[in-house]
C-alpha cells in the first residue's frame, strides 16, 4: 500500500511538472537541446508541429542538437496616418492590450510612421531595448523574409520640468484651449478611436482637419509633443484644444495664444 501510494505522489508531480511546462511562456526562439523532438516543443510552447515546421522551413521532423528554431516569429508594422490600435488588432486578430502589452505602450496613442511589432504568439513579449535593436535594412517584395527598417520607439516621460525642443516642420501660431475627457458632451473616444477616458494622460490635441490632417505628431508650445487625433465644433481655422487630466489643469491652461510645429 504505501509503495502505490508513493508510485501515485510521483504521479502526480510528474503530472505538475508537465502541466506548468506546458504552458511556458514561447520565446522568439529555441536552441534545441538533445532528445528533442518537434512534438515536445510545440507541447512545451502551446503550438504545433504544422507551425514549427512552417516558421522554420522544414519540409521533416528531423531536428538536431544546438539547432536553433523560430518558435514566435514577428511582424513590424507600420503606422499609417488615421490608424488606431482597434484598427490593427483588428487587423491582426489580437487584443488591443496584447499589441499594447508586446511594445510596452501605456497608451493607446500612436503616430504615423512610427512602427510595432505583431506576434504571432500571444505569449510572447517585445521590449522597447528588443525594438531599438532591430537590424536596419532595405523593405522586400517578400512579405514573408522582408525585415523593415525599425525606428527607435516613442517613449513619453513625464517631467515637471520640459526641456526645449529644437522642432523641424511646419509652424504656425494658435488659439490653444484646454479640455478633458469627462467634459459635457464628450464620449470619451476621439475622431481617431483613441479612448482618452481610459488614457487620461495621454497627449492628445482636437485640430481644424483642414489645417492640421489628423493623425500629425504636432509639438506645442507648453504642452509637448502631441497627436492629432480630435475634431471639435468650435475648432476652427488656427486654434486648437488640448488634453488634459483634470479640469484644474484646463482651468489653469485658459486660453493662450502659442506656437506649435506640425512635425510630419
Amino acid at each position: 500500500m504505501k509503495k502505490a501510494v508513493s508510485a501515485l505522489a510521483a504521479a502526480v508531480t510528474i503530472t505538475s511538472v508537465m502541466a506548468v511546462n506546458a504552458q511556458a511562456a514561447a520565446p522568439d526562439t529555441y536552441t534545441v537541446k538533445p532528445g528533442d523532438t518537434l512534438w515536445g516543443i510545440s507541447q512545451k510552447y502551446n503550438t504545433s508541429v504544422k507551425t514549427l515546421k512552417q516558421n522554420n522551413q522544414l519540409s521533416t521532423e528531423m531536428i538536431y542538437p544546438s539547432q536553433k528554431l523560430t518558435i514566435s516569429p514577428k511582424n513590424v508594422y507600420v503606422i499609417k496616418a488615421g490608424d488606431t490600435l482597434s484598427d490593427i488588432s483588428k487587423k491582426y486578430g489580437v487584443p488591443v492590450e496584447q499589441i499594447k502589452e508586446w511594445n510596452d505602450l501605456s497608451s493607446d496613442v500612436i503616430f504615423p510612421h512610427d512602427q510595432i511589432v505583431i506576434r504571432s504568439n500571444p505569449n510572447s513579449k517585445v521590449t522597447v531595448k528588443e525594438r531599438a535593436a532591430e537590424v536596419s535594412v532595405q523593405p522586400q517584395t517578400n512579405t514573408e523574409n522582408a525585415k523593415v527598417d525599425v525606428k527607435k520607439p516613442t517613449v513619453h516621460v513625464e517631467s515637471s520640468k520640459e526641456a526645449a525642443p529644437k522642432p523641424q516642420g511646419k509652424t504656425m501660431t494658435v488659439t490653444a484651449t484646454a479640455y478633458t475627457a469627462n467634459d459635457p458632451g464628450c464620449s470619451g473616444v476621439t475622431a481617431t478611436g483613441i479612448n482618452v477616458k481610459n488614457n487620461p494622460n495621454a497627449k492628445v490635441i482636437a485640430v481644424d482637419p483642414n489645417v492640421i490632417p489628423l493623425g500629425s505628431k504636432v509639438y506645442v508650445e507648453g504642452y509637448g509633443t502631441a497627436v492629432a487625433g480630435d475634431t471639435g465644433g468650435a475648432i476652427k481655422g488656427n486654434r486648437i484644444d488640448v488634453l488634459v487630466p483634470d479640469s484644474g489643469k484646463a482651468a489653469n491652461w485658459g486660453r493662450r495664444t502659442i506656437q506649435i510645429t506640425v512635425l510630419d
